[in-house]
């Protein structure tokens, strides 16, 4: 089926809503004003039950089927923004300095919305559908936050569902995956601990600098000649720090970057080759390495059955020939893999047309993709209901 009749019929209601949004955007957990429009919003539905506050700051409404009890199904957006200037010009932009919605959170949260506003107005299910508003996507872990809240439990979820739009594809477009879609996103502190010198006697200290320059170097053997060639492993080093003067050489010279990989297995073999590599060059040149990994969101891994059947909606939607089953995975990372982990699901992109990329000033959520967005939902939360009664 095309996209659904009423969806094209919100498309203006709900694309105010998302540029209402758009001109608020608040960070990580401090996502008061979001979570309280997505509240009244939810209120204006009738949707049957709504809780507030869970994973600190996200919003959960419960709507019931009219055609009886059943299970339920989870559907997630997420709320935050990004600590970034906008610069797209645009007469909705944000109108908070230093902060704007660079990632289409704002457009996610409104297609969910939509979809709400749809599923409360004709309960054609039998069984519960939850839609999920999360805070703190954008490195605040606030999926886990909602896990560890006991939010699948409470409204007892059997499946949840994600979406993320994706500039590149074209609108009216879906892509995902069975298996790993994204990576797990580690980062590594590595500090080395020389003996400082006159830079003009060199002879005189250990290098620090030259120690990690050394390591930087080898932390790219890990991708090129560790990691089985048909598996993918990113080691970046992004941040380096060693001294501030020009004729000193330091005491410490510090490494700082990430680590990404869609394997768990390969999540810990990384983290231990990185480690040896660090500990091992320092200590040939008469050096100490400390090296502080911390753990950041898990591989987003989709289940086989749910996604074939987030594929099949995806086909009736836009068209068996503008959905990509077997995309390849992206090396960003998505605390939806903490639900996905929690519970059975799918996360799938949607095409965002030819605009700028996510984590960009110039980015926008294309609102042409809005329709697609919600009927996706729908026919997705009523698809998997009638399977699963």
């Amino acid at each position: 089926m095309p996209i659904l009749n009423r969806a094209s019929e919100m498309h203006d209601e709900i694309t105010a809503w998302r540029r209402q949004l758009h001109q608020m955007p608040e960070l990580l957990f401090d996502v008061v004003r979001t979570a309280g429009f997505v509240e009244t919003k939810l209120r204006e539905f009738g949707v049957d039950e709504i809780v507030t506050g869970l994973g600190r700051t996200g919003v959960v409404g419960l709507i019931r089927g009219a055609n009886g009890p059943g299970p339920t199904i989870g559907l997630r957006a997420d709320m935050d923004a990004l600590p970034l200037i906008e610069t797209t010009g645009k007469q909705w932009a944000s109108q908070t300095s230093g902060k704007m919605h660079a990632c289409g959170h704002d457009g996610h949260t409104a297609m969910l919305l939509g979809a709400a506003k749809y599923l409360a107005e004709t309960r054609n299910f039998a069984g519960q559908i939850v839609v999920i508003f999360q805070p703190a996507e954008e490195g605040g872990g606030g999926g886990h936050e909602m896990v560890k809240d006991g939010m699948m439990e409470k409204f007892a979820i059997s499946e949840v569902y994600g979406m993320h739009n994706m500039p590149g594809l074209d609108v009216g477009t879906f892509a995902s995956r069975n298996g790993p879609i994204m990576a797990s996103t580690d980062e590594f502190v590595i500090a080395v601990r020389g003996r400082g010198a006159h830079a003009a006697m060199p002879h005189k200290g250990i290098d620090p600098v030259l120690i990690a320059a050394h390591i930087i170097t080898s932390l790219q053997s890990i991708a090129s000649r560790v990691t089985d060639p048909f598996d993918s492993t990113v080691v970046s080093v992004t941040k380096m720090k060693g001294g501030n003067a020009h004729n000193v050489i330091p005491d410490e010279a510090t490494i700082g970057g990430t680590i990404r990989t869609l394997t768990p297995e390969l999540r810990t073999q990384t983290q231990e080759r990185l480690r040896q590599i660090a500990e091992g060059i320092a200590s040939a040149h008469g050096a100490e390495a400390r090296v502080q990994i911390h753990s950041g969101y898990p591989v987003t891994v989709n289940h086989a059955t749910q996604t074939a059947a987030a594929l099949d909606v995806a086909s009736e939607i836009a068209g068996l020939a503008n959905v990509d089953g077997e995309v390849r995975p992206t090396m960003g990372g998505e605390d939806f893999s903490y639900m996905l982990n929690a519970r059975p699901g799918n996360f799938i992109f949607i095409g965002n047309g030819d605009t700028a990329g996510l984590h960009n000033p110039g980015y926008d959520f294309n609102d042409e993709i809005i329709p697609f967005g919600v009927s996706y939902w729908v026919r997705l939360a009523e698809t998997r209901l009638a399977s699963l009664a």
